[in-house]
């Protein structure tokens, strides 16, 4: 039976994560960009960078046995 950080990491689309990290680069750059939403963008940020380094350890491991 697959674990729950299975199903996470079959969902996860790690290009989608760091095209979505590049959206928010230009957003919290933009100076009409208030306070509020940079803060919501640098929470949404760590989840995908820490998305991200998840998906890389697990493929990391994976192919460390090739």
């Amino acid at each position: 039976m697959p674990s729950p950080d299975d199903a996470m990491e079959e969902k996860f689309d790690y290009n989608e994560a760091v095209a979505e990290l590049e959206r928010i680069a230009l957003r919290v750059e933009d100076p009409a960009t208030g306070l509020d939403e940079i803060d919501r963008c640098l929470h949404r940020a760590d989840e995908l960078i820490e998305g991200c380094r998840n998906y890389l350890r697990s493929f990391r491991t994976k192919t460390e046995g090739l």
